[in-house]
Parts: C-alpha cells; sequence; structure tokens
C-alpha cells in the first residue's frame, strides 16, 4: 500500500494529514489489519479526540458524550488496560442513539498490539488538533482516506465508492439547491451526498438564511446504507465536512431500502445502487446446509415484482421523488435493455417521468472490474391530463467509444466530463442543446417502437481507436484493464470460495 497520491482539490495540509494517517497502514497491516478496518479505528478515534478536544475548549464546551471523556481515558491507559478500555467505550458508545449510535453500533477493536494502539493515539491522532482544523483539511483529508481504501481490492471496499470525478460532474448538471431535500438510498460512503451539499455552499453561500443552512445541516441531506461499517464511514464523512452534529439525529440510516415503501420523500435523488442484477438471502437448513434463494420484494407502491435489484431500485427512486423532484442514477446496461419486468420499468419511466438524459459510460472507472454503466437524469412529474408520456425527446451522450479509462496508469478526472457537462448544458431550456456525433436525441415515439422499448442507444459506434495501428490503445493500458478485471474477478472468487465453507456460516445466518 503505498501512501496517496496528490489530488488538485485536495490542499497541501490535507495531503500532508493523509500522509502521515496513511503511513502507519504498513505497519498494521502486518498484524492482519486491513485497509478498510485501519480507516474503520480512525473514525472511532477521531471521533473521540474530537469530542474530548470541545469538551475542554476555553469558551463553549460541548459535551458530546455526556460526562464521558473517552479520549483523556486513552491517553491515561497502557498495555492490557488499553485495550479493555478502548473495547469497553466501544461497546458503550454503541449502544447510544443518533449519530453517535451510528457511528459506533457494532463497533470493535481490530488492533491487538497495544503499543501499535497506543502509537495511533498518542502520536498521530492526539497532536492533531482536529477541532480547530478547518472542515476543508479535515474533511478533504478523510474523503482522501477512503478513497485510498477503496483501492484495496481484497477488501471489496470500492463496492461502496463511486469516484468522485463523476459525482462531480453529474451535481454540476443537477444543480442542487438551498431548498432542495436530497437523499441516497444506496449511499456507500457518502459520495454524492457530500457534493451536493459543497456545491450549494460553493454557489449558494452568501444568499443563504440561517433556517436554510439549519436545515441543510440537520435533515435536508439523508442517506441509507446496507452495510453498518460502509453506514459509520458515511456518517463520520458528513459530520466531518460540517453536515449533521455529533449528539444529533442521524442522517445515515441502516437497512435494506427496498424493504418497504419511503416515509419521506425527497426533491432530488442522488445515486448509485450496488452492482449485482439479483439480491438474495442463505437459508440454513437441517445438518448446516445451506441454499441461496432470490430475494423478491414485493411493494403495492412497485410497478411489477422481480428480483433483479437494480430494477428494484429504479422503482425505489421514483417513488422516493416528490412530485417535480428530479433524479440522477447511476445504472448497469442490462437496466437499458432487459426484457420482461424491464421493458415495463421503462415504458413507465417514459410515460411518467421526463426521462431526458443517458451519459454512457466508459469501463475502468468503477473499483468493481469490468463495469458498464450509465448515468440516467429524470424528473418526475404530475400524470398529463392527455395521457400522453412526459419524456418527449431523451438525449443519450456517448462518452463510452474511444475512451479508455484504469484507476492506475490512466484515471477518470473531472476535465474529462467537461464537454458532456456543457452539452447537457445545467440550468438552461433543454430545447437549446445542441446535437453532435457524441449528443444525439432520440424522439418518444422511436423509443416505444423500439423491441423491448431498448435505451441501449449509440451502442453499435465504431470505436475509432482501434481503426488503425497508431490509433491503437497503448499496450500497458489493456493489460492494467486486463490485470484489474482478473484480479477483481479473483477476489469475487475468493469471496465465493469462502462463503461456501460451512464454517464460515454462523449458525441462523439469513
Amino acid at each position: 500500500m503505498t501512501p496517496p497520491t496528490a489530488s488538485s482539490r485536495v490542499s497541501v495540509d490535507a495531503q500532508a494529514l493523509v500522509n502521515k494517517l496513511w503511513s502507519y497502514c504498513n505497519v498494521l497491516r502486518d498484524d492482519g489489519v486491513s485497509v478498510l478496518d485501519y480507516v474503520e479505528q480512525l473514525t472511532y478515534l477521531l471521533f473521540l479526540k474530537m469530542a474530548h478536544e470541545q469538551k475542554n475548549r476555553r469558551f463553549n464546551q460541548i459535551d458530546i458524550l455526556d460526562g464521558l471523556d473517552a479520549w483523556q481515558i486513552l491517553l491515561d491507559a497502557e498495555g492490557r488496560e488499553l485495550e479493555e478500555q478502548y473495547s469497553e467505550i466501544l461497546t458503550g458508545l454503541g449502544r447510544s442513539g443518533g449519530t453517535l449510535g451510528r457511528i459506533f453500533q457494532k463497533a470493535q477493536n481490530r488492533i491487538q498490539d497495544p503499543a501499535k494502539l497506543k502509537r495511533l493515539i498518542r502520536e498521530l491522532i492526539g497532536k492533531e488538533n482536529w477541532s480547530g482544523t478547518g472542515v476543508d483539511i479535515k474533511g478533504d483529508a478523510y474523503e482522501e482516506l477512503l478513497a485510498k481504501s477503496s483501492e484495496d481490492v481484497k477488501s471489496g471496499a470500492g463496492q461502496y465508492f463511486t469516484p468522485r470525478e463523476l459525482i462531480r460532474a453529474v451535481v454540476d448538471c443537477v444543480q442542487p439547491t438551498p431548498d432542495d431535500t436530497i437523499m441516497d438510498p444506496a449511499c456507500g460512503t457518502g459520495g454524492f451526498l457530500l457534493n451536493a451539499f459543497e456545491y450549494i455552499q460553493h454557489h449558494h453561500e452568501m444568499g443563504l438564511t440561517l433556517e436554510q443552512r439549519e436545515r441543510l445541516s440537520t435533515g435536508a441531506i439523508r442517506g441509507n446504507e446496507l452495510v453498518d461499517g460502509t453506514a459509520r464511514l458515511a456518517a463520520m464523512n458528513l459530520l466531518l465536512h460540517g453536515i449533521g452534529q455529533p449528539n444529533g439525529e442521524s442522517l445515515i440510516d441502516v437497512g435494506d431500502a427496498l424493504a418497504k415503501p419511503p416515509t419521506r420523500h425527497a426533491s432530488l435523488v442522488l445515486a448509485n445502487p450496488p452492482f449485482g442484477k439479483k439480491s438474495s438471502i442463505t437459508i440454513i437448513g437441517e445438518g448446516d446446509e445451506f441454499e441461496r434463494k432470490d430475494l423478491t420484494y414485493h411493494r403495492r407502491d412497485f410497478w411489477v415484482t422481480t428480483t433483479n435489484k437494480q430494477l428494484n431500485f429504479m422503482q425505489h427512486i421514483y417513488t422516493l421523488l416528490q412530485t417535480g423532484g428530479r433524479a440522477a442514477v447511476v445504472v448497469p446496461d442490462n437496466v437499458l435493455f432487459e426484457g420482461g419486468v424491464g421493458e415495463t420499468i421503462r415504458k413507465r419511466l417514459l410515460q411518467q417521468c421526463d426521462v431526458h438524459t443517458l451519459l454512457r459510460l466508459p469501463a475502468g472507472i468503477f473499483y468493481a472490474g469490468g463495469v458498464k454503466a450509465n448515468v440516467l437524469f429524470l424528473e418526475k412529474l404530475p400524470p398529463r391530463a392527455d395521457g400522453e408520456p412526459h419524456t418527449q425527446k431523451l438525449w443519450v451522450y456517448d462518452f463510452r467509444t474511444n475512451e479508455h479509462f484504469t484507476l492506475k496508469q490512466k484515471r477518470l478526472s473531472r476535465e474529462d466530463l467537461d464537454t458532456f457537462v456543457a452539452a447537457y448544458a445545467p440550468g438552461t431550456d433543454r430545447n437549446e442543446r445542441v446535437e453532435t456525433d457524441a449528443f444525439k436525441p432520440y424522439d418518444i415515439k422511436y423509443l416505444l417502437n423500439r423491441e423491448r422499448v431498448d435505451l441501449n442507444l449509440l451502442a453499435n459506434l465504431k470505436d475509432k481507436s482501434i481503426e488503425g495501428v497508431d490509433d491503437l490503445v497503448e499496450p500497458h493500458v489493456l493489460a492494467e484493464e486486463i490485470a484489474e478485471e482478473l484480479e477483481a474477478a479473483l477476489s469475487e472468487l475468493i469471496n465465493l470460495t469462502e462463503a461456501l465453507r460451512p464454517s464460515a456460516m454462523p449458525a441462523g445466518e439469513l
């Protein structure tokens, strides 16, 4: 594991902080502490250090932990006592409610060497004044740590991390406002939510009322995440960027977003639902035999019943949107062309929403290898009196043909998406868009007459990069693409092998 490379969006101070914290990851790796485990431990300790700072500052003291100075306890303890005190603190805080409980829910100490834990506490975190550090520094540093942990293929953390360059381009297109209620039903580490907040701050900072500032930091921006560990990273990520209160309501819910109809609705949904077509559960039978069964969601607010997770998320996002709301959703190719229920869902979306823009993405930009994905932009509108579809024209931007990216040698940058954002023309009438070879409109009648209402458009353009020897993709780029896909596939195979071992299946797991 090498230190993170400098990012144009990360300040020198933030990068120095990242390098300092990340340098210790290699030391702990030899003790079996994974990258994701390390970031989790940093999350716990950063929170406790900031709580200590706010409790002991000269003016306006805030007692987040209700009298418990956990950080001082850790500073005073040594050896076995340190391990015991740390574990006891984590367990106790995990019983709390709100943001505090979300961050510490099911928290465990993964650092088994007390001396190394002490060094992490005293030298790497203890010497920084985190509460006094600007939001831009500590927030950017934490984001950079999350990005770095996502590069670890073996941990599988990448599936929870959407490339921030893509997120920023999408957010620039949808232009969040201070009056939006913003939700992500599959928020991962919170990238979409965080960037929407930063966009509002950057573009509306001078005009924000006290009421708008309050609602943005206490409930107008919310997420849902299936995995406890990832939810804690999201909650901490938002907190470090000024969204939410340490002892306030948690803005990240944990659970299966698809299990029941939403109780809250949003004017803006931004999401990259998990890749993979089917949801399933593991059922333990007699004699420790187990089988995996496809999980079907029966919801009255869904148009159809299906085991396809991505299609279910599209239905869920539609129900999550309030009338007049808009969404930008990352979807794999199968959502665009799958028949049966897929066709039904696409027809409904075209009928009841203005599905106005589709961005076709290249492979090589996601941590999950070999993924071919798109971003679908839509608006939910009230039914038309004449029964005609709300979608009249779907604009498709091809950012896939002739584009080759990898996670190391040729990473996607925000500038790579400048041409798309300019073509999208945020804030302007879509009738003023200009057609180009890469950006084409398709009439609703043409779309509805296509077999299966197939939206897999511009899929057959000829890749000019392979027409001549001089234009061939460099061998090292292709080799890295292949290596990354093989590495991801091997990791998935290893995980599957482990899951299939009877000893790895805890009794009663569903």
